[in-house]
């Protein structure tokens, strides 16, 4: 698939900073200050990341399970310097930690402050989901269940394997196209690169190399295969979002930018390896 990129495309967007950075340490100081110095994650912690979900961010925090193979599960919103009132939405029903960074950086970035709290808050599981509805967290058994028996340390699920409600026939093209290319690097066999439901051992989110701030799934995946650990896919559903519009542009700026995610971390992680 041959894309042609315009002026815009060709942009880059900054990579990360080694964690933390000013808005992470300003971010986690607000969060400290609001629920104290020695919060505590249960062993299953949700991770999301919202930017202007003020919409669908309580009825998708209302799905989460209390418990989870009989763990208890706990939640943490990062809020990535959204504009409307996902904050306050978020800490309405006083279930979910809420960790609101000021400046809007992107997903990964959002992302990689939630997986420091949870972990330095002796969160055992990690599970992230998107703040958009699309996914069903009530499948979380399921999710986990190849970690607590010892067979997987990340396990993501797969609209390839299971179904998908969009009728974006651009998008459905874009998940298996890249699921070969990640396939053919990596020389594991993977069928969804950007399934927004996953979960994973909390180590797994120290020892891998987070520098996204945007398109950070492929990211994830992919430094996750590089250093080892076991990855499993599962069958899952991805619904249509249940508000608003999808933040990630359209489909030649999106696939532009996520084949170049992929393609850098893949010859990052190739060079360490050669190290």
């Amino acid at each position: 698939m041959t894309i042609a990129l315009s002026p815009r495309t060709r942009r880059r967007t900054p990579l990360l900073t080694p964690y933390p950075d000013e808005t992470d340490t300003a971010a986690a100081e607000d969060f400290r200050r609001e629920y104290g110095d020695d919060v505590t994650f249960a062993p299953v912690t949700v991770v999301m990341a919202a930017f202007n979900e003020e919409h669908t961010i309580g009825p998708v925090l209302r799905r989460i399970p209390a418990s989870a193979l009989g763990m208890p599960v706990s939640a943490l919103v990062v809020v990535d310097g959204a504009r409307d009132g996902t904050a306050d939405a978020a800490r309405e029903d006083g279930r979910a930690y809420v960790c609101d960074a000021a400046v809007n950086r992107g997903q990964g970035a959002a992302l990689r402050l939630g997986y420091e709290l949870a972990r330095a808050g002796g969160a055992r599981y990690i599970v992230t989901t998107d703040a958009d509805g699309q996914y069903d967290i009530e499948e979380l058994d399921r999710l986990l269940k190849p970690l607590v028996d010892g067979r997987a340390d990340f396990v993501t699920g797969s609209r390839t394997l299971g179904r998908q409600e969009t009728n974006d026939v651009m998008r459905r093209a874009g998940v298996h196209v890249f699921a070969g290319l990640v396939s053919l690097l990596t020389g594991h066999r993977v069928t969804d690169t950007s399934f927004g439901l996953r979960a994973m051992r909390a180590q797994v989110t120290a020892a891998v190399t987070l520098e996204q701030p945007q398109y950070q799934s492929s990211e994830l995946l992919i430094s996750t295969l590089a250093r080892g650990f076991r990855v499993a896919e599962l069958p899952m559903l991805m619904r249509v979002r249940a508000a608003g519009k999808s933040k990630k542009g359209n489909n030649v700026v999106y696939g532009a930018r996520y084949c170049r995610v992929v393609l850098r971390t893949w010859w990052r992680e190739r060079r360490l390896r050669a190290t």
